[in-house]
């Protein structure tokens, strides 16, 4: 047995069992919707929850970028409500449209193999890197765009789970088209393309979550290549840095890196309020 068909056996029988047992909810158009919806709102839920007992539980609070400014019931309805603001006015039809003119899709017999489904995804999160960088930067040097699309989620100077999508509706428009695009032209596998999904929703709402845990994705990669929690805090502080929503090569070669310090949390722990609109 050569190594491409052992890889290709280790998601064969997953592969199967989603095919034999899930197949017409698979092949609907709306199905990468539910996927990253609920997705979002699962891994959301855990770190609101964390939220909630963190200022009770030291063990929790320790982890937290800002331990003494809690994140409060308003500043959680707050942004919920924009989220499900935009869900229903964007999202929802966005889906229905799918459903009512997009062919169900294809599935293939075989599964990815393991070395083809894991650099997919990590091919989708490169590209979709480099798309955010280059957006982000604009929306940040040109001011009416800045003010027009981009200013809503800045209002929050000091990030939690839900800002993730605290957004505009053309920013959130923007982000599940490339997110929808880019597995498509890197013509990766279906269970890829899901897999990309749920791995780019959990790293984006890391990336908002406000806790520096040791096994965040930012402290196993080696040498600052991953941004984390950290460096995106840090845009919220000062929004001419750290472009990128994930690794932290465009910002080295734009010079628009910085590294969060532990004077620069405390320097903003002054005001009571996390929300703020930045420049």
């Amino acid at each position: 047995m050569t190594g491409a068909q052992s890889q290709g056996l280790v998601l064969q029988p997953v592969w199967d069992y989603l095919h034999q047992n899930h197949h017409d909810l698979l092949r609907s158009p709306l199905c990468p919707v539910v996927l990253s919806v609920t997705t979002y709102f699962f891994v959301v839920g855990l770190y609101t929850l964390l939220d909630l007992l963190a200022p009770t539980w030291p063990c929790i609070n320790r982890y937290r970028l800002h331990p003494h400014r809690a994140v409060t019931w308003p500043n959680i309805w707050d942004t919920l409500g924009v989220t499900i603001y935009n869900h229903l006015l964007y999202i929802f039809p966005a889906a229905v449209a799918q459903w009512l003119w997009r062919p169900p899709s294809l599935l293939p017999c075989e599964a990815p193999t393991l070395r083809s489904f894991f650099l997919g995804i990590l091919g989708c999160t490169l590209v979709f890197d480099f798309q955010y960088y280059l957006w982000h930067l604009l929306h940040h040097r040109i001011p009416w765009l800045y003010r027009t699309v981009h200013a809503v989620h800045h209002q929050y100077n000091q990030p939690f789970s839900l800002v993730t999508q605290y957004l505009s509706g053309c920013e959130l428009f923007n982000l599940g088209f490339w997110a929808t695009v880019d597995p498509i032209m890197l013509q990766c596998h279906c269970l890829t393309t899901w897999g990309f999904m749920v791995f780019n929703i959990y790293i984006s709402t890391e990336d908002h979550c406000g806790y520096d845990f040791p096994w965040a994705i930012h402290n196993l990669v080696p040498f600052g290549l991953w941004g984390g929690p950290p460096k995106h805090d840090a845009h919220h502080q000062r929004p001419n840095t750290n472009f990128a929503p994930f690794f932290s090569h465009w910002d080295w070669l734009g010079g628009t890196h910085t590294v969060p310090t532990p004077l620069s949390h405390a320097a903003v722990e002054e005001p009571d309020e996390m929300k703020g609109t930045k420049d």
